[in-house]
């Protein structure tokens, strides 16, 4: 690893806190009645599609064909988009300062939909100090496949080997391994600021 590496962040669910069942609460009360609405009617394998270059309109317009029912509801998980996510992780946000403050280059790598990020990052500013982020929703490829980190490595002129890679998917974890970058499976803050230390990365904490 060179003295300074390039830490390469994950987006929801390591520096924010995605639930989209949230906004689910009042429409379906009956937690069991909720949970089928999501498995079935807007589930992440239909998500993903967005995440990979489908235009929302087409992703509505697919699963209102199939649940004409629940059009609203749909309708809703892009319409209430911000309501999706709880908020910031600020333990991590303060990590991703603390890098910046002691000179780390630090990008992103995020499954995201393209119409949807300009949103989330007007939302959440900190998400515009990377210094590049590759969106899957504008390159329409999506973690884990290689061909994603290959366009962070590509636009950053950095090997996998100068690259510290923090995710909450073991999956992604594992693919970006396989290139050659360091990866930490994220699980909390304080243990990913553990981790980075062990990593030989300089942060203002202490060891237990």
């Amino acid at each position: 690893m060179p003295a300074t590496p390039a830490i390469v962040f994950d987006v929801g669910n390591v520096l924010l806190d995605w639930q989209p069942e949230r906004i689910y609460h009042k429409t379906f009360p009956d937690e069991a009645e909720r949970a089928r609405f999501m498995a079935d009617v807007v589930p992440l394998s239909w998500h993903e599609k967005q995440d990979a270059g489908r235009t929302l309109a087409d992703g509505i317009a697919e699963r209102v064909a199939l649940f004409p029912q629940h059009e609203e509801p749909i309708r809703d998980f892009y319409r209430r988009w911000l309501d999706t996510i709880v908020g910031e992780i600020p333990g991590t946000v303060k990590v991703l300062e603390d890098l910046i403050e002691q000179g780390y280059p630090v990008h992103a790598i995020t499954n995201f939909s393209a119409e949807l990020w300009p949103l989330t990052v007007e939302a959440y500013p900190f998400l515009g100090w990377f210094g590049v982020t590759v969106v899957s929703g504008q390159e329409r490829v999506l973690k884990p496949d290689p061909a994603i980190f290959n366009l962070l490595l590509d636009r950053t002129g950095l090997a996998a080997s100068d690259c510290i890679f923090i995710d909450d998917r073991s999956d992604n974890c594992e693919a970006a391994r396989a290139l050659g970058f360091r990866a930490i499976e994220f699980t909390r803050p304080e243990t990913l600021s553990m981790d980075l230390v062990r990593e030989g990365v300089r942060l203002p904490i202490e060891l237990a």
